[in-house]
């Protein structure tokens, strides 16, 4: 979104467009008037700071992108990016490892928006490491200095052939994925992420599995005589006013059956390595 448009007013009508609203639809959900509306995407009248922002709640544009509506604006942004280690997010950081570790010994992990792990607990690398070093994995797939989940998940000489429920897993993740580029409005991220999910290879049936459902969909994990069951929470935070608290995922794995709970129990008390 952010490298299309360069002006205010083609950034809001660009929003408004993603969004599928109408500029009535618009108006009452930022509490302006409709014609006030209209005259700001045409450029006779200009947005205070404040109207910018009201328009992009309304429109739940990440923080990101409405530090990109402020500039197109002619204001300042108004959201900071912050390093996790900075000492101003020391909350942040606490708040990240404390979920962590009372976790443990289930899995966790925190990503960012491009699903790059930011952090997790030694049941995560546990889980992550059982086919094999994944760092190495990942180097032998062309991944970056980040340690991308996406990518290792997706691509066939990753975690793929660990998943052995992969027909019912990867489309899930794969929906889960498009939701998220939808939602950034970002072009490099979603070309990034139309990157991964081509390494899916799903073909495209055309139908929707609608028999048996179970209430979650669980991952379920293979290593030779070995199986784990596992489903997932996605928890963010509630009022984020930075852009990386904004952009942080953290995923808590539970296990569907007995014998995945035993499985990490034991080698929490074994003191099974966090691999990094």
């Amino acid at each position: 979104m952010n490298q299309v448009a360069t002006d205010f007013r083609a950034v809001c009508r660009r929003w408004r467009e993603h969004r599928k609203l109408s500029q009535l639809e618009l108006a009452l959900a930022a509490n302006v008037s409709q014609r006030h509306l209209s005259w700001l995407e045409t450029g006779r009248s200009k947005p205070s700071r404040d109207m910018v922002v009201r328009l992009a709640e309304a429109m739940s544009v990440p923080l990101r992108e409405r530090n990109v509506m402020l500039r197109a604006a002619g204001f300042t942004p108004a959201y900071r990016e912050t390093a996790l280690d900075d000492p101003a997010m020391a909350p942040v950081l606490d708040a990240l490892n404390q979920v962590l570790d009372y976790h443990d010994p289930l899995p966790a992990v925190v990503v960012d928006r491009a699903w790059n792990v930011v952090r997790r607990n030694t049941a995560a690398g546990l889980l992550l490491s059982l086919g094999g070093d994944p760092g190495a994995m990942l180097e032998a797939i062309g991944g970056d200095d980040q340690f991308n989940l996406a990518l290792l998940t997706l691509h066939p000489e990753g975690l793929r052939p660990f998943i052995a429920n992969w027909e019912q897993a990867a489309p899930a993740f794969v929906r889960r994925l498009q939701h998220e580029a939808l939602a950034s409005g970002d072009p490099a991220l979603q070309a990034r992420f139309a990157e991964y999910i081509a390494l899916a290879d799903l073909p495209d049936t055309g139908e929707t599995v609608t028999e048996a459902l179970l209430p979650v969909l669980p991952l379920e994990v293979r290593v030779g005589p070995m199986s784990l069951s596992l489903f997932s929470v996605i928890s963010t935070f509630g009022t984020p006013q930075d852009v990386t608290t904004d952009e942080l995922r953290i995923e808590t794995f539970y296990p569907t059956d007995a014998a995945t709970r035993a499985f990490f129990e034991q080698a929490a008390t074994l003191g099974a390595p966090a691999n990094g």
